[in-house]
C-alpha cells in the first residue's frame, strides 16, 4: 500500500487525547504507543539508508537519527528505571542519540548527526524493534499514574518528531539537485483561488480572560498554569495568508524595502539573500515549490509556508497590519475542534479552504501551516518545569524564540489542541510556517 493511502486510510485519534491520570491504564497507553511508533516507521519506510543518513543543515537531523532517539527517549527515561532486568540495547546509544539533555550524560554534537553512517539503518529498525518489545512487557501491567505519564511524554515526543521527519526530509531532497519526490505521483489538484485579503476579519471584544491548559488530558509543561489575561478588543483575518497573496508581496519588492523589517530580519534578509518563502522558484513566467510531492507549480490558494517570523512581520507591516499574539489566536481558537489538515489526510501539503467554504468566524485555525504569533516564548506565570530531566524538555529553551500556534500538514491530529505553543528561533524557515494577519479592533 502506498505511505499516501496508509496515512489517508487510518481514522484520526479523538482530538485532545492524552493522558488521564483518572481512568487511563497500562493497556490503553500500550494501544497509542503501538499506534504512534508504527505511524513513525510508516513515514520512514520509503526512505533508503542513504536519504536517513544524510543531514542538510545542522538544524536538521537525519531521519535515521528520528528513529533511533525517539527509541532512546522510552529506553532511556523509562524502560531502564522502571522495567526490571531490562537489558540495554547498545551502550553507545546513550552518547548517540540523546539530544539536549544535560543531566543525561554526554552527547554527539548536533552538527555531526550526518556523520553516523553507522549504525545502519536497518541495525536502527532493530532498536526500536528492541525496545518496543520491552515496552510491551512493561505496559502489559498495571503502572503508577506517574510512570504512565512519562510513557505518554514519549508518546507525544514521537508525534512531534514525526513532523520533523518530514520536514527534515523535505529539506534534504530540497537540497539535492534532483529534488526527488518523498511522496511520488500526480500533484495534488489546486484549490479555488481564495484570497485573504478579501475574506475580511473576525471581531473579538477581548476582556479579562483564562489562557492554558487545564484538565486531566496530557498538555506540555509549558502550556501551563492557566492563568488570567487581560486582552484590548481586536480583530483576526478569517483565513491565513495565501500564496497568492505573497506573490503580491515580492511583486511590491517587499524583500528590497527594509522599512517592512525589523533590523534583525532586514540583516538576515541581506545575510540569506532572501527573495521569496523557502523552496519557492520562478521559472518561465511563473511560480513553483518544492513539496513532499517533488517540485510542483505554486498553489495560490494554498496557505504560503516556509516563511520565517521576519518575513511574516514585514509581510503584516506591508499590509498595514499585524500578527496576532499566542493570545489573541488561543482565544480565537478555544471554542474550535483541532480539525483541519493535518498528517493523517495524506495531503503532506497545506491545501486551504474547499471552494464555498466562507465562514464569519476565522477559518483554518488548526492544520496547513504553523501560524507565526507576535508573541516570545517565554514562562506563564506560576510554571515550574517538570522534576528531573523532564524538566529540560521545554522550559530552558525559553529565550529568544516566537511562538507558532495551530499545527500543520505534517502535524498528527491528535497531538494538536488549542493551547500548544510550538516555538522556533525567529529566522527559521524549514518549518511549515505561515500567518494570519490580526489588528486592533
Amino acid at each position: 500500500m502506498e505511505l499516501q493511502t496508509e496515512l489517508a486510510g487510518r481514522p484520526a485519534d479523538e482530538p485532545g487525547a492524552g493522558t488521564n491520570l483518572a481512568v487511563d491504564t497500562a493497556p490503553a497507553t500500550l494501544d497509542r504507543f503501538r499506534q504512534v511508533r508504527a505511524q513513525t516507521a510508516r513515514l520512514a519506510s520509503c526512505l533508503s539508508d542513504a536519504d536517513a543518513t544524510v543531514q542538510s543543515m545542522p538544524e536538521a537531523s537525519p531521519a535515521k537519527w528520528h528513529l533511533a532517539h525517539t527509541t532512546w527517549f522510552f529506553e532511556t527515561l523509562v524502560l531502564a528505571p522502571f522495567l526490571p532486568g531490562y537489558a540495554q540495547f547498545d551502550a553507545n546509544y546513550a552518547f548517540l542519540f540523546n539530544s539536549y539533555y544535560e543531566a543525561l550524560g554526554t552527547r554527539l554534537n548536533r552538527a555531526s548527526r550526518g556523520m553516523l553512517t553507522r549504525p545502519s539503518l536497518g541495525e536502527v529498525l532493530a532498536y526500536r524493534a528492541h525496545v518496543d518489545a520491552a515496552m510491551a512487557d512493561l505496559l502489559c501491567a498495571p503502572l503508577a499514574p506517574e510512570r504512565l505519564a512519562l510513557v505518554d511524554l514519549g508518546i507525544q515526543h514521537e508525534q512531534q518528531h514525526q513532523e520533523l521527519l518530514l520536514t527534515d526530509v523535505l529539506h534534504l531532497f530540497a537540497s539535492n539537485p534532483l529534488e526527488p519526490a518523498y511522496l511520488p505521483g500526480a500533484p495534488l489538484p489546486a484549490r479555488a483561488v481564495v484570497s485573504s485579503q478579501e475574506d475580511g476579519f473576525a471581531e473579538f471584544a477581548g476582556g479579562l480572560l483564562e489562557f492554558g491548559h487545564a484538565g486531566p488530558d496530557f498538555a506540555f509543561d509549558c502550556e501551563g498554569p492557566r492563568h488570567q489575561r487581560f486582552l484590548v478588543p481586536f480583530r483576526l483575518a478569517l483565513r491565513p495568508v495565501t500564496a497568492g497573496d505573497w506573490v503580491a508581496f515580492i511583486a511590491d519588492d517587499g524583500y528590497r524595502r527594509p522599512e517592512l523589517w525589523l533590523s534583525d530580519g532586514w540583516a538576515a534578509c541581506q545575510a540569506e539573500n532572501w527573495t521569496a518563502p523557502l523552496y519557492w522558484r520562478c521559472e518561465d513566467g511563473g511560480w513553483t515549490s518544492m513539496t513532499l510531492r517533488g517540485r510542483q507549480p505554486l498553489d495560490p490558494a494554498a496557505p504560503v509556508g516556509h516563511v520565517s517570523y521576519f518575513e511574516a512581520d514585514a509581510y503584516a507591516r506591508w499590509r498595514g497590519l499585524r500578527l496576532p499574539t499566542e493570545f489573541e489566536w488561543e482565544h480565537a481558537a478555544a471554542a474550535t475542534a483541532p480539525t483541519g489538515n493535518f498528517l493523517e489526510t495524506g495531503a503532506l501539503t497545506p491545501r486551504g479552504p474547499a471552494a464555498g467554504s466562507a465562514s464569519a468566524s476565522p477559518a483554518q485555525l488548526f492544520g496547513d501551516v504553523w501560524e507565526w504569533t507576535d508573541s516570545p516564548y517565554v514562562k506563564y506565570p506560576g510554571f515550574r518545569p517538570l522534576p528531573g530531566a523532564p524538566g529540560e524538555y521545554n522550559g530552558k529553551f525559553m529565550s529568544g524564540q516566537m511562538v507558532l500556534r495551530g499545527g500543520s500538514c505534517a502535524t498528527p491530529q491528535s497531538h494538536i489542541r488549542a493551547t500548544y505553543r510550538n516555538f522556533f528561533h525567529p529566522a527559521a524557515r524549514w518549518q511549515f510556517s505561515g500567518l494570519r494577519l490580526a489588528g486592533d479592533a
